[in-house]
Protein backbone atom coordinates (compact mmCIF):
# COMPACT_ATOMS: atom_id res chain seq x y z
CA UNK A 1 0.00 0.00 0.00
CA UNK A 2 3.07 2.58 0.75
CA UNK A 3 6.64 2.55 -0.19
CA UNK A 4 9.48 4.93 0.94
CA UNK A 5 12.43 4.70 -0.78
CA UNK A 6 15.87 6.38 -0.38
CA UNK A 7 13.94 9.16 1.58
CA UNK A 8 16.00 11.99 2.43
CA UNK A 9 15.23 15.39 4.07
CA UNK A 10 17.51 18.77 4.65
CA UNK A 11 16.73 22.13 6.42
CA UNK A 12 19.53 24.00 4.53
CA UNK A 13 22.61 21.86 6.24
CA UNK A 14 20.82 20.42 8.61
CA UNK A 15 19.97 16.56 7.52
CA UNK A 16 16.31 15.59 9.27
CA UNK A 17 16.07 12.05 7.53
CA UNK A 18 18.75 9.89 5.89
CA UNK A 19 18.11 7.42 3.24
CA UNK A 20 14.95 6.14 4.85
CA UNK A 21 13.55 2.74 3.36
CA UNK A 22 9.45 1.95 4.43
CA UNK A 23 6.76 -0.62 2.75
CA UNK A 24 3.69 -0.80 4.98
CA UNK A 25 1.11 -3.32 3.82
CA UNK A 26 -2.68 -2.91 3.15
CA UNK A 27 -4.49 -3.05 6.49
CA UNK A 28 -0.94 -2.91 8.69
CA UNK A 29 -0.77 -0.84 11.49
CA UNK A 30 3.00 0.36 12.18
CA UNK A 31 3.85 2.34 14.54
CA UNK A 32 6.66 4.69 15.17
CA UNK A 33 8.93 5.77 17.46
CA UNK A 34 12.04 7.69 19.05
CA UNK A 35 13.12 10.71 20.74
CA UNK A 36 11.81 14.01 19.92
CA UNK A 37 13.95 15.67 16.97
CA UNK A 38 14.88 12.32 15.66
CA UNK A 39 12.60 12.68 12.57
CA UNK A 40 9.42 11.09 12.86
CA UNK A 41 7.05 13.95 11.80
CA UNK A 42 9.09 15.08 9.57
CA UNK A 43 8.54 11.36 7.46
CA UNK A 44 5.13 11.54 8.06
CA UNK A 45 4.69 14.94 6.78
CA UNK A 46 7.23 13.73 3.26
CA UNK A 47 4.64 10.69 2.51
CA UNK A 48 1.72 13.09 2.48
CA UNK A 49 3.92 15.83 0.49
CA UNK A 50 3.20 18.29 3.49
CA UNK A 51 6.89 18.61 2.97
CA UNK A 52 8.62 18.00 0.30
CA UNK A 53 11.62 15.17 0.05
CA UNK A 54 15.07 16.30 -0.63
CA UNK A 55 15.20 13.25 -2.45
CA UNK A 56 13.89 9.73 -2.71
CA UNK A 57 10.79 8.38 -3.64
CA UNK A 58 6.76 7.86 -1.90
CA UNK A 59 4.59 5.84 -3.41
CA UNK A 60 0.97 5.40 -1.82
CA UNK A 61 -1.46 3.11 -3.63
CA UNK A 62 0.12 3.18 -6.90
CA UNK A 63 0.80 6.79 -7.32
CA UNK A 64 4.45 7.69 -6.62
CA UNK A 65 6.19 10.63 -6.36
CA UNK A 66 9.59 12.22 -6.29
CA UNK A 67 11.25 14.63 -4.00
CA UNK A 68 13.13 17.11 -5.71
CA UNK A 69 12.71 19.02 -8.94
CA UNK A 70 9.96 21.66 -10.19
CA UNK A 71 6.26 21.00 -9.18
CA UNK A 72 5.26 20.87 -13.17
CA UNK A 73 1.00 20.54 -13.77
CA UNK A 74 1.95 16.47 -13.55
CA UNK A 75 3.68 16.47 -10.31
CA UNK A 76 0.95 18.89 -8.54
CA UNK A 77 -1.66 16.68 -9.70
CA UNK A 78 -0.17 13.69 -8.52
CA UNK A 79 0.27 15.41 -5.51
CA UNK A 80 -2.64 16.46 -5.12
CA UNK A 81 -4.20 13.13 -5.48
CA UNK A 82 -1.62 11.17 -2.73
CA UNK A 83 -2.64 13.51 -0.26
CA UNK A 84 -6.35 12.47 -1.10
CA UNK A 85 -5.31 8.80 -0.50
CA UNK A 86 -3.08 10.08 3.00
CA UNK A 87 -5.58 11.23 5.76
CA UNK A 88 -3.50 13.19 8.42
CA UNK A 89 -4.34 13.69 11.76
CA UNK A 90 -2.18 16.04 13.41
CA UNK A 91 -1.48 16.40 17.76
CA UNK A 92 -3.14 19.36 17.73
CA UNK A 93 -6.50 18.64 16.21
CA UNK A 94 -6.35 21.96 13.22
CA UNK A 95 -10.17 21.63 13.75
CA UNK A 96 -12.25 24.87 11.94
CA UNK A 97 -12.91 26.52 14.99
CA UNK A 98 -16.06 28.42 12.74
CA UNK A 99 -17.27 25.17 12.00
CA UNK A 100 -19.60 22.96 14.00
CA UNK A 101 -18.27 18.85 14.14
CA UNK A 102 -20.59 17.84 11.58
CA UNK A 103 -19.16 20.73 9.38
CA UNK A 104 -15.71 20.24 10.12
CA UNK A 105 -16.08 16.19 8.60
CA UNK A 106 -18.15 17.38 5.95
CA UNK A 107 -16.20 20.19 4.18
CA UNK A 108 -13.87 18.63 2.35
CA UNK A 109 -15.81 16.19 0.57
CA UNK A 110 -17.86 18.57 -0.20
CA UNK A 111 -15.13 20.79 -1.59
CA UNK A 112 -12.58 18.29 -3.14
CA UNK A 113 -14.53 15.73 -4.33
CA UNK A 114 -17.37 17.63 -5.29
CA UNK A 115 -19.94 15.67 -3.43
CA UNK A 116 -23.29 17.03 -3.11
CA UNK A 117 -23.78 18.71 0.21
CA UNK A 118 -26.44 16.13 1.54
CA UNK A 119 -23.98 13.53 0.21
CA UNK A 120 -20.96 14.63 2.40
CA UNK A 121 -23.60 15.78 5.47
CA UNK A 122 -24.95 11.80 5.28
CA UNK A 123 -21.01 10.30 5.23
CA UNK A 124 -20.67 13.00 8.10
CA UNK A 125 -23.33 11.61 10.62
CA UNK A 126 -22.13 7.69 9.47
CA UNK A 127 -18.51 8.98 11.11
CA UNK A 128 -19.62 10.60 13.94
CA UNK A 129 -20.63 7.19 14.61
CA UNK A 130 -18.08 5.36 14.00
CA UNK A 131 -15.67 7.84 16.63
CA UNK A 132 -18.61 7.67 19.38
CA UNK A 133 -19.60 11.32 19.18
CA UNK A 134 -23.41 11.22 17.20
CA UNK A 135 -24.88 13.64 19.79
CA UNK A 136 -21.46 16.34 19.12
CA UNK A 137 -22.76 17.32 15.33
CA UNK A 138 -23.44 20.64 16.07
CA UNK A 139 -21.12 21.36 18.36
CA UNK A 140 -18.25 23.88 18.10
CA UNK A 141 -14.85 22.91 18.20
CA UNK A 142 -14.43 25.17 21.61
CA UNK A 143 -17.44 23.06 23.13
CA UNK A 144 -15.56 20.10 23.33
CA UNK A 145 -12.73 18.31 24.96
CA UNK A 146 -9.90 17.68 23.66
CA UNK A 147 -10.35 14.05 23.06
CA UNK A 148 -13.54 14.92 21.78
CA UNK A 149 -12.11 16.81 19.19
CA UNK A 150 -9.09 14.69 18.24
CA UNK A 151 -11.64 12.39 17.44
CA UNK A 152 -13.55 14.69 15.28
CA UNK A 153 -10.19 15.04 13.74
CA UNK A 154 -10.32 11.27 12.86
CA UNK A 155 -13.31 11.18 11.78
CA UNK A 156 -12.83 14.22 8.94
CA UNK A 157 -9.49 12.63 7.74
CA UNK A 158 -11.18 9.29 7.14
CA UNK A 159 -14.18 11.30 5.45
CA UNK A 160 -11.70 11.68 2.61
CA UNK A 161 -12.09 7.42 2.08
CA UNK A 162 -8.07 7.51 2.34
CA UNK A 163 -5.95 4.34 1.75
CA UNK A 164 -3.76 5.13 4.49
CA UNK A 165 -3.77 7.04 7.97
CA UNK A 166 -1.40 9.03 9.51
CA UNK A 167 -1.26 9.63 13.15
CA UNK A 168 1.57 12.41 14.37
CA UNK A 169 1.40 11.79 18.15
CA UNK A 170 -2.60 12.02 18.39
CA UNK A 171 -2.56 11.62 22.02
CA UNK A 172 -0.02 13.87 22.97
CA UNK A 173 -1.49 16.93 23.79
CA UNK A 174 -4.20 15.53 25.83
CA UNK A 175 -4.92 14.76 29.53
CA UNK A 176 -4.28 10.80 30.13
CA UNK A 177 -7.77 10.59 30.77
CA UNK A 178 -8.44 11.57 27.54
CA UNK A 179 -6.09 9.31 25.96
CA UNK A 180 -7.73 5.96 26.44
CA UNK A 181 -11.14 7.46 24.06
CA UNK A 182 -8.64 8.34 21.04
CA UNK A 183 -6.53 5.05 21.06
CA UNK A 184 -9.69 3.01 21.58
CA UNK A 185 -11.15 4.60 18.06
CA UNK A 186 -8.08 4.20 16.84
CA UNK A 187 -8.04 0.38 18.04
CA UNK A 188 -11.41 0.09 16.28
CA UNK A 189 -10.25 1.54 12.71
CA UNK A 190 -7.73 -1.62 12.88
CA UNK A 191 -9.95 -4.45 14.54
CA UNK A 192 -13.21 -3.79 12.78
CA UNK A 193 -12.32 -1.15 9.70
CA UNK A 194 -9.12 -3.21 8.81
CA UNK A 195 -7.12 0.69 7.69
CA UNK A 196 -3.64 0.43 7.41
CA UNK A 197 -2.24 3.09 9.73
CA UNK A 198 1.61 4.70 10.14
CA UNK A 199 1.28 6.41 13.91
CA UNK A 200 3.73 8.53 15.69
CA UNK A 201 3.33 7.70 19.24
CA UNK A 202 4.89 6.89 22.65
CA UNK A 203 1.99 5.32 23.88
CA UNK A 204 3.71 1.57 24.09
CA UNK A 205 0.17 -0.12 25.64
CA UNK A 206 -1.23 0.75 22.48
CA UNK A 207 1.85 -0.60 20.17
CA UNK A 208 2.00 -3.67 22.09
CA UNK A 209 -2.00 -4.55 21.08
CA UNK A 210 -2.43 -3.13 18.30
CA UNK A 211 0.41 -2.76 15.82
CA UNK A 212 1.95 -5.72 13.97
CA UNK A 213 5.14 -3.23 13.38
CA UNK A 214 7.57 -1.37 15.45
CA UNK A 215 10.33 1.30 13.81
CA UNK A 216 12.56 2.90 15.20
CA UNK A 217 13.93 5.81 14.03
CA UNK A 218 17.07 7.69 15.78
CA UNK A 219 18.99 10.33 13.97
CA UNK A 220 16.78 10.66 11.17
CA UNK A 221 17.45 6.97 10.52
CA UNK A 222 15.10 3.78 10.99
CA UNK A 223 18.17 1.29 12.93
CA UNK A 224 15.52 -0.50 14.32
CA UNK A 225 11.96 -2.11 13.62
CA UNK A 226 9.69 -5.31 14.09
CA UNK A 227 6.93 -7.22 16.18
CA UNK A 228 6.20 -5.30 19.02
CA UNK A 229 6.64 -8.26 21.26
CA UNK A 230 9.95 -8.78 20.12
CA UNK A 231 10.87 -4.94 19.74
CA UNK A 232 9.83 -4.71 23.44
CA UNK A 233 11.35 -7.58 25.10
CA UNK A 234 14.55 -7.62 23.57
CA UNK A 235 15.65 -4.66 21.31
CA UNK A 236 18.65 -5.53 19.77
CA UNK A 237 20.26 -1.51 19.34
CA UNK A 238 21.47 0.25 22.16
CA UNK A 239 19.90 3.05 21.42
CA UNK A 240 16.06 1.31 21.03
CA UNK A 241 16.91 -0.35 24.37
CA UNK A 242 17.98 3.57 26.61
CA UNK A 243 14.83 4.70 24.73
CA UNK A 244 12.44 2.42 25.96
CA UNK A 245 14.01 1.97 29.80
CA UNK A 246 13.03 5.33 29.60
CA UNK A 247 9.64 5.43 28.84
CA UNK A 248 8.14 2.34 30.04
Amino acid sequence: MLRVAGLSKSYGHHEVLRDVDLEVETGEVVVVFGRSGSGKSTLLRCISFLEEPTTGTIEVDGISLSGGGHRTKSKRDRIRRLRVSTGMVFQSFNLFPHMTALENIAEAPRVVLKRSQAEAEATARELLEVVGLPDKAAQYPIQLSGGQQQRIAIARALAMNPKVMLFDEPTSALDPELTGEVLAVMRRLSTEMGITMIVVTHEMGFAREVAARMVFVHEGLIIEQGPPAEILANPRRPETRAFLDAVL
